[in-house]
């Protein structure tokens, strides 16, 4: 049996390992569900496309989670991120469209509705809803329209942006074949820089498909299902096409 003088020792050896200090204990109410968005405005119409594969870190917890949503007046809203701000973001617009019907009984613009979602994330700013916003409709004019927030309101009207996981991939993607940065006109010989022009329907959804392919190919948030939504003057059409679910 060990002597008092021994527990002494060996007591002074440990001693160091002894926590001091009061132990804290976090909660993080935010996760990120994976999942990318895209959106691209045309002539006379815009296009809004999300995958449909929800994630916790290496785990995938749904194959069809739809991220983009037709939420009235041609309007189509998605938010990505966390999901739970996600779904709460777009049930919070449209109590507030039903509302503007009600009040007004008229149609929301696209851009007031985006102002109307700054509202919504700007009230929220001292705890963010966890997303990445993207609102897309037809302005004043028929022309295809895409608004683009970030957690705290903050928008601004653009061409074409991507949200989500794979974001970093995609969005040089679409600077150069939407925005055509970095493109100089054939017949210039490198002199002159490509004028810019509005795609085609056609055009887009071919884009949106290869941006898609090529992520799911690199990002392990990204896949199962790709769900493209197109607003028009005649209204909003759905199309679906597969994606790798490994």
């Amino acid at each position: 049996m060990m002597n008092v003088q021994q527990n002494a020792t060996m007591a002074s050896e440990y001693s160091n390992e002894v926590q001091t200090q009061p132990i804290e204990h976090r909660f993080n109410p935010y996760t990120d569900n994976g999942g990318t968005i895209l959106g691209i405005a045309g002539e006379d119409f815009a296009v809004l496309a999300g995958d449909t594969r929800h994630t916790s870190g290496y785990n995938i917890n749904s194959r069809y989670e739809p991220k983009v949503f037709s939420v009235g007046d041609n309007m189509l809203l998605s938010a990505n991120g966390f999901a739970g701000d996600a779904q709460q973001l777009v049930k919070e617009f449209g109590r507030e469209l039903k509302w503007y019907h009600f009040d007004h009984n008229r149609k929301l613009a696209t851009s007031s509705a985006a102002r109307l979602i700054q509202h919504l994330l700007y009230g929220k700013r001292f705890f963010p809803y966890y997303v990445h916003t993207i609102l897309a409709g037809l302005d004043a004019d028929g022309k295809g329209s895409i608004y683009s927030f970030d957690p705290v309101g903050s928008y601004e009207r653009e061409q074409c942006r991507a949200g989500g996981a794979a974001a970093s991939l995609i969005m040089p993607f679409l600077d150069n074949q939407v925005n055509f940065k970095n493109q100089m006109d054939p017949e210039s010989n490198g002199t002159k820089k490509k004028e810019l022009r509005y795609l085609s329907l056609e055009e887009v959804l071919q884009l949106v498909r290869d941006a898609f392919t090529s992520a799911t190919e690199r990002h392990i948030e990204v896949g199962d299902g790709l769900e493209i939504l197109i607003v028009t003057k005649d209204g909003v059409t759905t199309k679906y096409y597969p994606l790798k679910r490994d």
